[in-house]
């Protein structure tokens, strides 16, 4: 099977070059670029010498070579490449937010200045989170070509900390914060000011406070999950930090607990109390249940709580819970590595999905240690 990337010589794209190459149902690779054609990847990226040697081709060939295509470009360009590869009959897989919001127009325009060129394409794509619509990619991809809405980075994070408090109704319906920091690969491979050396070194900086493009992609997936298991809609509160690493996201997820799931406690601060320490082993079970046969979710033991660099290079999500001392907020430790899970890897996984393959095919890689 011949895998097509457009948009290779990006950070996700390389990402995915790694990925795949080591995929034991590919066979081989097409590689696009818009900007850089003609360009070998090897000499983009030297890590790739002796393993993966190929030239940069324009998309349209990436496409007529290809059985299913990833496109790893801006938002906003890749609509006519979905189309096209629908049109012959192969699956497309987005990594940008063009395909992410399904039929709402409204608010991609708002958050990413401007409107689906091609609406009639929402038709067949469906967003691809796996441990929240796998079996919708299943039915869509079983009828046909499909076009995977690939999820944003900070929402893959936020989403899979929160998903079982809305599904088991431990959430009151209180506004859930969620507080993240994120290695500066986020920001992609065109240099920027704020990701330069001197301006990100030994420092954590919020960032776009209150107006993140993930914001409205976390609250539509909180929306739904809580529409689609009976819970009452959460509001959400979302600050984006940068911090000094290449690769990573931590989330720190603050959930109000319903009250019949919350402890008694209160008063003035001091160690937790018993019942406390049982309502907080209670609710880390009910997450232990909850993703208990997910490939790529982990919910560590008491005392762990969930590192960057314990996720590096991989596509887990290392999931902690723990109970504030007040016992009434479950607090969720969330983290992945931004360019695998949140990016190049969910890609992959999903993948597996439509075409049917073991969805940890080419994914198995555990963490790096350092």
């Amino acid at each position: 099977m011949i895998a097509g990337i457009i948009g290779a010589a990006g950070y996700a794209g390389a990402e995915l070059v790694r990925l795949l190459s080591g995929h034991p149902r590919v066979s081989g690779l097409s590689l696009g670029s818009v900007s850089l054609e003609g360009e070998r990847i090897e000499g983009i990226y030297p890590n790739f010498l002796g393993a993966v040697s190929r030239p940069l081709v324009r998309p349209d060939e990436v496409v007529a070579a290809s059985d299913i295509v990833f496109a790893a470009l801006p938002h906003g360009v890749g609509e006519p490449y979905a189309k096209a590869c629908l049109d012959r009959g192969i699956s497309f897989i987005d990594l940008s937010a063009d395909f992410r919001f399904d039929h709402d127009e409204e608010t991609y325009a708002a958050w990413y200045g401007k409107g689906y060129a091609m609406p009639e394409l929402r038709e067949r794509s469906v967003y691809g989170l796996p441990e929240l619509n796998r079996g919708r990619i299943r039915e869509l991809a079983a009828a046909a070509p499909v076009i995977i809405g690939n999820p944003g980075c900070y929402p893959t994070g936020a989403t899979l900390g929160v998903l079982p408090a809305l599904a088991k109704g431990l959430a009151s319906g209180g506004a859930i914060i969620v507080d993240a920091i994120t290695g500066i690969t986020g920001g992609g491979r065109e240099p920027q000011k704020a990701f330069h050396f001197p301006e990100c070194s030994d420092s954590v900086t919020p960032y776009k406070v209150g107006g993140h493009r993930h914001l409205p992609e976390i609250r539509r997936n909180l929306c739904e999950a809580a529409a689609r298991f009976g819970a009452p809609a959460p509001a959400l509160v979302f600050t984006p930090h940068l911090g000094p690493m290449n690769r990573g996201i931590l989330s720190t997820i603050y959930i109000p607990l319903a009250k019949e799931w919350q402890a008694a406690a209160g008063g003035a601060p001091r160690p937790p109390s018993k019942e406390v320490a049982e309502k907080a082993a209670a609710l880390k079970r009910i997450y232990e249940d909850f993703y208990r046969d997910e490939p790529f979710v982990r919910v560590l033991p008491p005392g762990v709580f969930s590192a960057t660099n314990r996720v590096r290079m991989s596509n887990y999500c290392d999931l902690s819970v723990s109970l504030d001392q007040g016992g009434d907020t479950l607090i969720v430790a969330s983290a992945i590595d931004n360019m695998v899970k949140g990016a190049a890897g969910q890609a992959v996984q999903n993948m597996n999905i439509v075409l049917g393959f073991d969805e940890a095919d080419g994914l198995r890689a555990l963490p790096a240690l350092f």
